[in-house]
């Protein structure tokens, strides 16, 4: 077979010549349609960008101290009815600038981006999230064979010029649940399930991350009050002692958001908080789910 010449090849799947270009290539002299100010109807609460991958790191008093992961980030900012669009090409600026100046991402570097960008676009309010797993490493309870497992982390700050700072954390973890009614009708086991628990807390004005490593806080509300911890590597003696843990340990769904909350409200630094455990149930086709919110306020 004689395969045409690339160009034809090209021509053959519709590229054409370009055409002569009559527009400004200079800046200064392009037509600015996102900079137009006219009566546009509505406020738009939020405009920005999302799904804007980056390499961040981040420290945990867990191994590894630090570790590079992977981000998602969403920013934007509020627009009024008379503005017809934001400058977004500067919210990625913002976000390239603040990686290269900061080491590690933490809530303090992320104020410090909000504020950077509300000054950077005019604007009194930012709206900043960014997702990443955080890796942990796990041991198995006997063997002490490690490796690591991890959660979802999740943190969404709104600055206001005028109000300041409202910051909400989240972790997404699983953990095992053991079904309490399957122990106490069974004649030999009891069925048991994955379990995901999403917290969310709202933080108190005064708290310091440096003081307080809010990952491992709320990891620990999460598996200290499960039927047992989710591990990466578990010889027969760890499955033994896991799977008995379980059996001594029975947790419906709501007596899981229930103890979690428990242990969220007794933290000091938390305000407000969310918790939801959703089981995948292994007798079932369907999930079972719990949801607790409160409000010390």
């Amino acid at each position: 077979m004689k395969i045409p010449l690339k160009a034809e090849r090209h021509k053959l799947f519709g590229s054409v010549s370009p055409s002569v270009k009559t527009k400004p290539t200079e800046k200064e002299h392009m037509q600015d349609i996102q900079n137009t100010h006219k009566d546009f109807l509505f406020d738009v609460h939020f405009v920005g960008v999302a799904n804007v991958k980056q390499p961040i790191q981040i420290k945990s008093t867990s191994s590894p101290g630090i570790q590079t992961t992977v981000a998602t980030f969403s920013i934007g900012a509020q627009l009024d009815r008379y503005a017809k669009g934001t400058n977004m090409s500067r919210l990625i600026t913002g976000l390239e600038e603040f990686n290269g100046q900061h080491k590690t991402l933490s809530l303090e570097s992320l104020k410090n981006l909000a504020r950077s960008l509300a000054d950077r676009l005019n604007q009194d309010m930012i709206d900043i999230h960014v997702a990443f797993p955080w890796f942990y490493s796990r041991e198995a309870p006997t063997s002490l064979q490690s490796a690591y497992n991890h959660s979802e982390i999740e943190i969404s700050l709104n600055y206001s010029k005028a109000l300041g700072f409202k910051t909400e954390l989240t972790l997404t973890c699983l953990v095992t649940t053991l079904c309490p009614c399957s122990k106490e009708i069974s004649e030999y086991s009891a069925h048991n399930q994955r379990g995901e628990v999403k917290m969310s807390v709202e933080l108190c004005e005064d708290f310091d991350e440096a003081k307080i490593d809010w990952k491992n806080e709320l990891l620990g509300a999460a598996e200290s009050n499960a039927s047992a911890k989710i591990h990466p590597i578990l010889k027969r003696p760890d499955e033994k002692v896991v799977t008995e843990q379980a059996f001594e340990n029975p947790r419906f769904v709501e007596d899981l958001v229930r103890l979690v909350a428990a242990d969220l409200y007794e933290y000091d630094w938390v305000t407000a908080f969310k918790v939801t455990c959703q089981n995948q149930e292994s007798i079932h086709l369907h999930d079972a789910v719990a949801k607790i919110t409160y409000t010390k306020r």
